[in-house]
């Protein structure tokens, strides 16, 4: 199994007039799992084409393995790609699908029934080889996708959004396979997604895209944990991250956050790092819970019942929302006054341009 580094150097793109990447650097190591993760639009597919070389580069490099391929056709490259649509031929059997495109290169019968033979036991597509795509369930067919990828032994796999055409429960059946496959084969992979739990579940580093730009690098939980933008805030996590705006007291050197109703969320945040101008206070509905001595009051609107937890969206006494967490058999009605205790050292603060500040490691 080859295994290979991708580095992107300042790499640009252009429609027209309209630039979509706009000199971007990123080094993928070598074995690493990378998701793209950003709404429709940002430019992740876009970049993993420019990577396939299905589309141009306009400015910059791009290496697989420390060699330049953003010049070589995308045969050339070393990589394989699956895409959203599986693309199989109707006519043909599972094997033959797989061996299509070895055939074509030239490999030898035997090294072809090889890697298949190889694929089809990760896979566990071993007992379909024989049967048509017709015959076989969506997953299935996924399934047969990634083998036709796997078979061809690349330096990297590219997959573009491989589970959006799936149903819910196959979907996450499917995802699981798809980390045994990369935990087996341990291949560079990169994976386009606007799914924010495929990418927090599969990923050993996420990459969010917004506007055609990059907001943040980091493991799943940097940045869940500590977003570097209130786009990645909102856009990561379910519930998103609740925003207040706020006044900003000195508590010792760390930051107390004065909400418009005169209530207090006491951070961890250094006074010191903070800009001037208005602020927001971000917290997670995690660190928010109904207790009766809790700081904070408001009245509950809707309650989202989810089996192991509950969310509560709450008005605060100054007409701001935000969605709290209770526990699975929580007694909390609609209508309801409560009091909520948040968990202040988990907050973080945000300034008038999105960027994020947050409590000291």
């Amino acid at each position: 199994m080859q295994v290979s580094s991708i580095e992107l150097d300042s790499v640009s793109k252009r429609f027209g007039s309209v630039e979509v990447i706009s000199e971007l650097s990123l080094t993928i190591h070598s074995g690493e799992f990378i998701a793209f993760l950003g709404p429709s639009g940002c430019g992740k597919s876009t970049l993993l084409r420019m990577i396939a070389g299905l589309e141009s580069v306009d400015g910059g490099e791009i290496r697989i393995g420390g060699e330049r391929v953003d010049r070589l056709p995308p045969g050339a490259r070393g990589v394989a790609m699956v895409f959203q649509h599986y693309a199989l031929y109707p006519h043909m059997t599972v094997f033959d699908n797989l061996a299509f495109g070895l055939r074509n290169i030239g490999t030898a019968e035997d090294e072809i029934a090889r890697r298949i033979e190889e694929a089809a036991r990760i896979l566990e597509i071993s007992h379909l080889l024989k049967r048509k795509p017709g015959q076989l369930s969506g997953g299935q067919r996924q399934r047969v996708a990634i083998g036709r990828a796997l078979v061809k032994d690349p330096k990297a796999y590219l997959f573009d959004e491989p589970l959006s055409n799936l149903d819910a429960a196959l979907r996450v059946r499917t995802r699981v396979e798809l980390a045994r496959l990369h935990q087996q084969t341990r291949a560079t992979t990169i994976f386009v997604t606007h799914d924010q739990v495929e990418a927090m579940t599969l990923a050993s580093r996420i990459v969010v895209m917004n506007a055609r730009k990059v907001e943040q690098v980091g493991t799943p939980m940097e940045i869940y944990g500590r977003p570097a933008t209130e786009f990645v805030a909102r856009f990561v996590g379910s519930p998103a991250m609740n925003f207040l705006p706020v006044q900003v007291n000195d508590r010792g050197g760390l930051a107390s956050a004065v909400l418009g109703d005169g209530s207090i969320i006491d951070t961890h945040v250094p006074v010191a790092a903070l800009p001037g101008g208005d602020l927001r206070v971000g917290v997670r509905a995690e660190a928010i819970r109904v207790r009766p001595d809790g700081a904070l009051p408001g009245k509950v609107e809707v309650v989202e019942r989810l089996g192991d937890r509950t969310h509560l969206h709450i008005r605060l006494m100054d007409g701001s929302t935000l969605v709290a967490e209770d526990t699975g058999i929580s007694q909390v009605q609609p209508g309801d006054a409560v009091r909520l205790a948040v968990e202040g050292a988990t907050a973080h603060l945000f300034d008038a341009g999105g960027l994020a500040y947050h409590a000291r490691q």
